[in-house]
Order: structure tokens, then sequence, then C-alpha cells
């Protein structure tokens, strides 16, 4: 959903093979006979698989990469195109298989020195996937989750370094997706389970750009809620935190217009 990995950052064994011709038609299309079985040595096929990425046919690149896998499965090329083929099928957009074969090169290969890439392209494919909060947000958790496990297990890695900045747009995401429920129950007069829903976001995401917004909205509960003392603290947090922000203005009317008296113990 958010950005695009670079071919270039990411197409690290291809520059080693060079490849197969199928019964391909000539262009950059490709039917059923451009992957029906025809056997072939291991490098004519890998190479095949490659030109066909390099001319931006990615889901016939795909094919041809695991058909080098089925054809030759003990050649160290079956290794390389496992991990070519997770590739394509992300460059194709085609997400859950591109998950599918980098998890099948994990459980072949897990202490293989591509294995951080294979992580990184399974974490890339739920990223890719996030939709907009006012849909269900379990694959936004399966983003989170996979690249909090890249940055766990590789934190020293280019790797992680981009896990860690997408990390902090998914948290947000969640963040927002809390909000959003919030504000809903607010508007439905369920104010105490939007006060829940905005203490999730200040307990679990108080990083995040909805913050601010978070503890006006706790400040807005409180006094529905009829605890002015409780609101007039998350205002006083607000104001210490984001002084100059917008909410925090608003909290400061709403306070004095509704708890201006009232003593916080």
């Amino acid at each position: 959903m958010f950005s695009r990995v670079s071919p270039k950052s990411v197409l690290l064994a291809a520059g080693c093979a060079s490849t197969l011709l199928l019964t391909a038609c000539a262009g950059s299309g490709g039917g059923p006979r451009d992957t029906a079985y025809v056997a072939r040595d291991v490098e004519t096929l890998y190479a095949s698989a490659k030109d066909r990425l390099d001319r931006g046919n990615a889901p016939l690149a795909a094919a041809l990469f695991d058909e080098v896998e089925r054809q030759h499965p003990y050649s160290p090329w079956a290794r390389r195109a496992q991990l070519m083929s997770a590739f394509s099928y992300y460059v194709a957009r085609d997400y859950n298989k591109t998950i599918q074969s980098a998890q099948r090169f994990l459980s072949i290969h897990p202490g293989n020195k591509d294995a951080p890439y294979a992580y990184y392209l399974i974490a890339l494919s739920y990223y890719e996937q996030i939709s907009d909060v006012t849909r269900d947000q379990k694959i936004t958790e399966q983003a989170l989750a996979s690249l909090q496990e890249v940055n766990r297990r590789f934190p020293n890695s280019e790797y992680a370094a981009d896990a860690r900045l997408k990390l902090d747009l998914v948290n947000d995401h969640l963040a927002g997706k809390e909000m959003e429920i919030g504000r809903f129950y607010q508007r439905s007069g369920r104010w105490l389970a939007a006060q829940i829903r905005f203490q999730n976001v200040i307990d679990e995401y108080q990083t995040t750009s909805h913050a601010p917004e978070a503890l006006y909205r706790l400040t807005e509960s409180s006094l529905a809620l009829g605890v002015p003392e409780e609101a007039k603290k998350y205002a006083a947090v607000l104001g210490a935190n984001y002084p100059g922000s917008e909410w925090y203005e608003k909290a400061y009317e709403l306070v004095q217009d509704h708890a201006a008296g009232v003593t916080v113990s």
C-alpha cells in the first residue's frame, strides 16, 4: 500500500545466471506454452526466467523460476530460483504467492545468507496489502509482526533499517483504526467504549501522530462520563506534551467551559 521496494536493491543472486528460452513467444507476453514442461538444462532455464523478469513479465518469470526448482530440485540453481520466484511474485503484486515462496525458501534453507531478505519479502508483502482504517486490520497486524521479526532477527541489516521506518507507519495506521472506532463510539453516545479505544492509543501508540487527538478525546469523554478531574488531567498532559497543537487549544477551551473550578487531586 505505502511503498514498493526497488528491484535494484533486492535482485541479490540474479547477476550470476544465464537462462532458458522455453517455447515462448518473443515478446513480453506469455501463455501456457511458455511454462509447458520442456526439459532444459538448469542454466538455460534460469537465464530464461531472468530474461523474462528483466523484460517486465514478472508473472511468467516467477513461473519459470518455479520450473527451475521443479526440473532441477537438487541443483544449486534451485535455491537461487526459489528466492527469485518470491521476488518475481512480489514485482507482479501477487503477495500471497510471494509469502508462500519466501516461506518455502526459509523452511528449506533457514540458515542461508539470504534468509534476511526472505523474511523482508514476507514483511513487505503484508505491508503492501494494508487497507484503509475503515476495514479489518488483520493484514496490518501481520505486517507489524513480520516487520518486528525482521528487526528482531537482523537488527543491523539494511532490511531492519527499512523495517523500522515501516513499523512507524504501521503503528500510526493501527492507532488510526483505534481512533476511528473511538470516534464512532462517541457519535453513538457510548462514551466508556470510546474512552477505552482512546486510552489504547495512549498506552500502545503514544509516539504516533494520533496521540494529541486521543488526549483531547479522552478529555471530552471524561467530561461526558461526569469525571471532570480526569478531563483536567488529560488536558494537562496534552498541554505539557503538545502545547502548540490545535487539540490542546480545544481541550483548554473545553475544560474552561466545563471543569474550570474542579480541583485535581
